[in-house]
């Protein structure tokens, strides 16, 4: 799931709601592990480059990315995440919700 909320504009994050839907509805034979870049704790990284090596190693490491974009360009833009899905589309690994 990528990207923290940016903290310039705070809004409440969606992926405790989106982390409860993915787990009850996850019917695989393996068990769910989701990799989230949001602090359980609201700390940011302590350098930006920090946060991106992360997002960028658990990209990597996912069998699949779940993208979702508010798209409201005053709370949450989502210009990082444009790059992210430019960076990874090829790789078919991606599903996302508008």
């Amino acid at each position: 799931m990528p990207g923290p909320p940016r903290t310039s504009a705070p809004i409440p994050s969606w992926r405790p709601e989106a982390l409860r839907a993915l787990t009850e509805q996850w019917l695989g034979r393996r068990p769910l592990t989701v990799l989230s870049p949001e602090s359980r704790h609201g700390e940011r990284a302590d350098r930006y480059e920090t946060q991106v090596d992360w997002e960028t190693d658990a990209r990597a490491a996912a069998t699949a990315v779940l993208l979702w974009i508010h798209r409201d360009l005053r709370t949450l833009p989502g210009m990082t995440t444009n790059v992210e899905f430019g960076l990874d589309v090829s790789t078919g690994r991606w599903c996302w919700a508008a």
